[in-house]
């Protein structure tokens, strides 16, 4: 790798995919929207699954006499192409939707991709079968004391399938 996206926040890369789940971490982050979306030609399976999130790339260890982490955190949207099968639960939603974790399966059956199993939260749980993802990172992350971006922060709510470099 050449140089980093965004050397404050340690980021290497803006652009993300399943093959780089494994440096990947959900833990907190904030849902704030989910849209479900066809492709315009005959793709098949024809759906995909798009996540607005507040994607936090790094949790910065608190500087005594500082007793609380803050966080570079990044709107990004998170993308599941040629989804199926995909089933949950949402509620009650009375509180925002963070993400707990999110666990890749191995295929219960003969089809070669994954189960995308527990996109898991505090109150909400999403499964589903895809081709894989693609995570795009829209803006430079911010330096924030809170676990979420304001909606100015992030530009509102957004799809854009578009990282900043």
């Amino acid at each position: 790798m050449t140089a980093a996206a965004h050397p404050p926040s340690g980021l290497s890369k803006a652009t993300w995919t399943d093959a780089d789940f494994q440096f990947m971490g959900w833990h907190d982050c904030r849902i704030r929207a989910l849209g479900v979306t066809k492709y315009d030609d005959d793709t098949v399976p024809p759906t995909r699954l798009l996540l607005d999130l507040d994607y936090i790339v790094r949790w910065v260890d608190p500087v005594p006499p500082e007793k609380h982490f803050t966080f570079w955190i990044a709107p990004a949207t998170l993308v599941f192409e040629q989804a199926w099968d995909i089933t949950g639960h949402l509620g009650p939603l009375h509180e925002p939707l963070g993400i707990d974790d999110v666990h890749r399966l191995a295929s219960p059956d003969d089809h070669a991709y994954p189960a995308w199993h527990h996109i898991q939260g505090q109150n909400f749980d999403i499964r589903l079968r895809a081709h894989g993802y693609r995570q795009y990172l829209r803006t430079p992350p911010h330096h924030v004391s809170r676990q979420v971006l304001t909606m100015a922060q992030r530009n509102g709510i957004n799809f854009g399938e578009q990282s900043f470099v």
